[in-house]
């Protein structure tokens, strides 16, 4: 698996055509509510190429509200700063730069991606970043 980014001004590897750039090769897919809830607390560092996929839903369980719920990232037992990237339908819709102990974010959204500080570099609201396998899909 692995974390693409597709926007107007891509920086690294695929300067200024407008190509996709690989943000992590390395996915982890957060596959239970306790590891949602953990994310990455207590770890001491973080591959360069590495991002952590939460898929939160995209459904709001409360009567006649439609769309995503409002989701909280927070850096409470942090020991690494983190780009963190909220999208809603593979559109990034919020990024922010975290830092332990002392940030917490908020967006409506259906995936959080956590990527080490400067992962994120070049991301902005309204680009494309999707989550796919090594065969493109």
């Amino acid at each position: 698996m692995r974390v693409v980014h597709e926007g107007d001004e891509v920086v690294g590897e695929a300067d200024s055509t407008g190509e996709a750039r690989v943000l992590a090769s390395t996915v982890e897919m957060a596959d239970s509510t306790l590891s949602h809830a953990m994310g990455l607390r207590f770890r001491g560092s973080l591959p360069e190429d590495y991002a952590y996929v939460m898929d939160v839903g995209g459904k709001n369980p409360l009567p006649f509200v439609s769309g995503p719920t409002r989701n909280v990232v927070d850096m409470l037992f942090m020991r690494v700063p983190l780009d963190i990237v909220w999208l809603r339908d593979d559109e990034v819709v919020k990024t922010k730069r975290m830092h332990p102990w002392r940030s917490f974010g908020v967006a409506t959204a259906d995936t959080i991606i956590e990527l080490p500080a400067g992962g994120a570099e070049g991301v902005s609201v309204g680009d494309t970043v999707r989550v796919e396998n090594g065969d493109g899909s």
